[in-house]
């Protein structure tokens, strides 16, 4: 029998993508950690060709993240091209989620939080519970 899980999610929120890049960027008062999941690394790897060391470093105790993307110089991702993602459609599960955060507060009961450095919070639609429970769907999917 499956488990029924439980999410809480922010009412009231509205969100517009607007393509700014600022999440694959570090910020002056923040270094962004891109992780990865195995499954996703594998994934990046069979899509992109180059073995995962090419664009990942393995990284400890933030499980079930496994790898952290790799960055240039300047603190942005090395698949940001010209404020665009390189591997959009296969972009890890942590990039797709923002501005948000999935956390599990205890057992089987998961919150989904926003930040507030997201120029694109308070722009565009009012997001509907459908919105969250497809990210939520898509996280447990991935990490099994």
């Amino acid at each position: 029998m499956n488990k029924i899980l439980k999410f809480e999610y922010p009412k009231h929120v509205r969100f517009n993508c607007e393509r700014c890049a600022l999440c694959c960027n570090d910020a002056k008062e923040k270094t962004r950690m891109i992780l990865l999941l195995k499954t996703e690394a594998k994934s990046i790897s069979q899509n992109t060709l180059k073995p995962i060391e090419e664009f990942a470093d393995i990284v400890e105790g933030s499980e079930p993240y496994v790898f952290q993307i790799k960055k240039t110089i300047d603190g942005k991702c090395i698949f940001l091209r010209s404020n665009s993602c390189s591997i959009y459609q296969i972009r890890p599960l942590i990039c797709r989620f923002y501005p948000f955060q999935l956390k599990c507060t205890r057992k089987n009961k998961y919150v989904f939080t926003c930040t507030k450095e997201c120029p694109g919070i308070g722009k565009g639609l009012l997001l509907k519970r459908s919105f969250f429970e497809k990210l939520f769907e898509e996280s447990m999917k991935l990490m099994g």
